[in-house]
């Protein structure tokens, strides 16, 4: 089957070293000292207003997250950001007390951009700052696409799972600034599947109605040889009613269970026995109405293409899914009665993805991070890192995964 990409996975961006340093300031009708000029009253040049912008003037690796503007013993009058290359202005922010400003939203990285900045203190004495930088480039900063985002509802199963864009050389820098919390009181855990991902589960699935907090707070921290992270961010996320199904390749038959309760069981058709369906603990990780199969993308090239396959639900990164099918009965026995995919989980289905069918009823009725059990199947059952499945690992061998 078709493998598309697992449930989209929004990119964060944030910063990389943050470069502290006050510029050069010039003062209005004074020398351009660094401690504002003044009467000469050496309290009077204590007390006289600084501005501090984070991105020192001629930086390389500003942060794109954390980049802002200060001032102390005095109000901040004005700021422009512009980008320089384009001369567009960066929305910005004043904080109600007017010592502070940041952008409104996070910087690109590998920019170029310039700030300028007006203060006055209480005396009515003047200052200004300027600064000319460019943000941390992609080669010298990592990030990870992540899911679930924030906001969503999913199921019990759904783990935090990070993909990174780099190897990541010290892992146990990179898992200690990311923590996954649970109100349900869960104790989480990260286990690394190589050097590029990186999921956290509890040793059960997730406690129905429980919310999910992950708090990223890798900018600036080294993770891939010179390659600091750019992504600070908090994220928090609800874990839905629990649903797991169990197909059972012998009976040819999948019961969803709803919080305890059995609430349907309904004929399927799991893979033949020339391509059997993987068993085990599998999640949804994505939702499709309707999407094109095609055999060639999975090894089964010239066996099957078809462009409209209804109520798709993918299981693992190798191409299972559970899905409607509405070609079973072209000399097949009637529905349920054997296997005869290619690996996939069968539902009775129409053409277009209408109706009143198992296919849609199944797909309405699911969320991602859902659990959906295969046994009885002659294959193996999937590997941890094959999709979203790192259930069928131990616990113990999931604990001694971790980097911290």
């Amino acid at each position: 089957m078709t493998t598309p990409d697992i449930a989209s996975r929004r990119k964060v961006v944030a910063c990389a070293a943050l470069m502290v340093g006050a510029l050069t300031l010039t003062a209005c009708g004074g020398s351009a000292s660094a401690d504002n000029g003044g009467n000469g009253d050496g309290d009077a040049k204590k007390s006289a207003p600084r501005i501090v912008i984070s991105a020192k003037d001629g930086s390389t690796t500003a942060s794109i997250n954390t980049t802002g503007v200060k001032v102390t013993d005095g109000r901040l009058t004005g700021v422009k950001m512009t980008e320089t290359e384009s001369g567009e202005a960066v929305p910005g922010a004043l904080s109600s007390d007017g010592t502070s400003w940041k952008p409104k939203e996070q910087l690109e990285r590998g920019t170029a951009y310039r700030i300028s900045a007006t203060a006055k203190d209480g005396k009515g004495r003047t200052i200004a700052a300027d600064s000319r930088f460019t943000t941390v480039s992609e080669a010298n900063s990592f990030i990870g696409t992540y899911v679930p985002d924030g906001g969503q509802t999913v199921g019990v199963g759904m783990p935090v799972s990070f993909t990174f864009d780099k190897e990541i050389s010290d892992k146990k820098a990179v898992q200690s600034h990311i923590t996954v919390t649970s109100d349900s009181g869960q104790k989480v855990v990260g286990h690394w599947f190589g050097a590029q991902r990186l999921d956290f589960r509890p040793q059960e699935y997730w406690k129905a109605g429980s919310k999910v907090t992950m708090k990223i707070d890798l900018d600036g921290v080294e993770g891939a040889n010179g390659a600091f992270g750019v992504q600070k961010k908090t994220v928090t996320f609800t874990v839905g009613r629990s649903q797991v199904s169990t197909v059972d390749a012998a009976t040819q038959t999948m019961t969803v269970v709803r919080d305890g309760s059995t609430i349907k069981t309904v004929p399927i058709s799991a893979g033949s026995p020339e391509n059997t369906t993987y068993n085990g603990q599998m999640v949804i990780s994505g939702k499709w109405e309707q999407m094109r199969m095609d055999g060639s993308t999975v090894g089964f090239a010239g066996q099957y293409d078809i462009p409209d396959v209804p109520h798709a639900m993918q299981l693992t990164q190798s191409g299972t899914f559970v899905h409607g099918n509405y070609w079973y009965n072209q000399g097949n026995p009637p529905f349920g009665r054997e296997g005869t995919s290619h690996g996939c989980v069968g539902l009775q289905d129409v053409q277009g993805a209408q109706g009143d069918t198992t296919g849609k009823w199944f797909f309405d009725n699911s969320l991602v991070g859902d659990v959906v059990i295969v046994k009885n199947s002659h294959d193996k059952t999937v590997a941890p890192d094959n999709g979203l499945n790192g259930w069928n690992m131990a616990w113990s061998d999931w604990v001694a995964g971790s980097a911290v």
